[in-house]
């Protein structure tokens, strides 16, 4: 397939007109067949890398359900969402090991859908003054052997995991993961500057969801946003769906962390895709009217969104983030942080063929090709 006279996302020029080749399932030099796609009129962008959703179209990644997250895949890949990263929530350990059981097992099927590249466990290392709409009943101190038994059930394919700094065990946790191959975010916590500090010298690159989740930055009190800035490599997230973060502050955050460290995240929950109305949630009930999620009873107390990431990107240009710069953040950083940047997130000659036409006018989906085949 050759793609012709779109604009090409670049990572270090924003956008380049050129031309974009498929051989097979990968990205090539020159086309292996006669097809042509005419992308006059759009961006031509990698499919998009969502590290830190739970579900949608009613389904939940914690159900651990073949079905429901066959759909999930599906519903993501037609949001031009090509590489998932499912987030599971606090819950037991019996609960969170058949959760990691069904991930390894789609990944063996490869059933279609977007592609499921790893698990993210959210939960139960966390906070109980931080747990926002994670249920408190199941929170867990950092255990690594706990760990390695998901990892385990998993068949390796826990790439992110979230901890509380200041939980007992943490640092010999954090380091643990990160021997493991697995990447280490803060999130869900209290920890002060030095805590956090400590943590991200120990090893931990990420942080969940930034802002949210954790004590806001203060001048004498910088907290963990202070102590991800102060540290080179470290990643922030950002929920970019117009609810949980105003658009100054996300403008700020790109600034001061520079494109190459935002991660933007949808963090959708069941109700994407889906009507108001009350859905279960970890073991609680939320409440959605139109674009917010909060806990029943508590409509202070946000869950996470309901706004697919390629929403979530749009939102962000809305908030005059450039486009170039969105789209990284839903592409390349993701993949980098979670180690498939090797074959996702960019563009290049010998990684996969999987990519979006967005209508520059509007960002509207006109076409999605996945691993080289036309999908939409």
């Amino acid at each position: 397939m050759r793609v012709t006279g779109g604009q090409v996302f670049d990572l270090e020029q924003g956008f380049v007109s050129r031309n974009v080749c498929t051989d097979g399932v990968l990205i090539a030099a020159e086309s292996g067949d006669a097809q042509v796609l005419d992308a006059s009129g759009c961006y031509v962008i990698p499919g998009l890398v969502d590290v830190h959703f739970h579900g949608c179209v009613g389904e939940d990644f914690s159900d651990a359900t073949p079905d429901g997250l066959q759909r999930i895949a599906d519903f993501e890949l037609s949001q031009g969402v090509t590489y998932i990263c499912p987030t599971g929530m606090t819950l037991p350990e019996d609960q969170l090991t058949a959760i990691c059981e069904n991930a390894a097992a789609h990944r063996a099927k490869n059933p279609g859908g977007a592609e499921v590249v790893g698990a993210h466990l959210e939960g139960p290392f966390l906070s109980t003054a931080k747990k926002g709409a994670q249920n408190g009943d199941f929170l867990h101190d950092p255990d690594v052997p706990m760990l390695e038994r998901l990892q385990k059930a998993a068949r390796g394919c826990v790439r992110l995991v979230t901890v509380a700094p200041e939980q007992p065990n943490a640092t010999d946790f954090i380091r643990a993961a990160a021997d493991m191959g697995i990447t280490v975010s803060v999130g869900h916590t209290v920890a002060d500057y030095d805590t956090a500090k400590a943590a991200f010298e120990a090893g931990a690159t990420h942080a969940t969801h930034l802002y949210n989740g954790m004590p806001p930055i203060h001048h004498r009190a910088p907290g963990v946003i202070g102590a991800a800035f102060d540290t080179p490599g470290v990643q922030a997230e950002l929920i970019c769906d117009g609810i949980h973060i105003h658009g100054a502050m996300i403008r700020l955050t790109f600034q001061l962390f520079g494109k190459e460290r935002v991660i933007l995240i949808s963090d959708s929950l069941r109700a994407t895709g889906m009507p108001d109305g009350q859905y279960p949630f970890g073991g609680q009930e939320i409440e959605v009217h139109g674009n917010r999620a909060t806990i029943v009873g508590h409509p202070e107390t946000l869950a996470g969104s309901v706004t697919s990431l390629m929403g979530c990107l749009r939102q962000a240009v809305k908030f005059g983030i450039p486009v170039a710069d969105a789209v990284r953040a839903c592409t390349y950083n993701p993949a980098q942080s979670i180690g498939i940047d090797g074959r996702a997130g960019t563009l290049d000659t010998g990684k996969e063929a999987s990519f979006v036409l967005l209508d520059k006018e509007d960002l509207s989906i006109r076409t999605i090709v996945f691993k080289g085949q036309i999908m939409a």
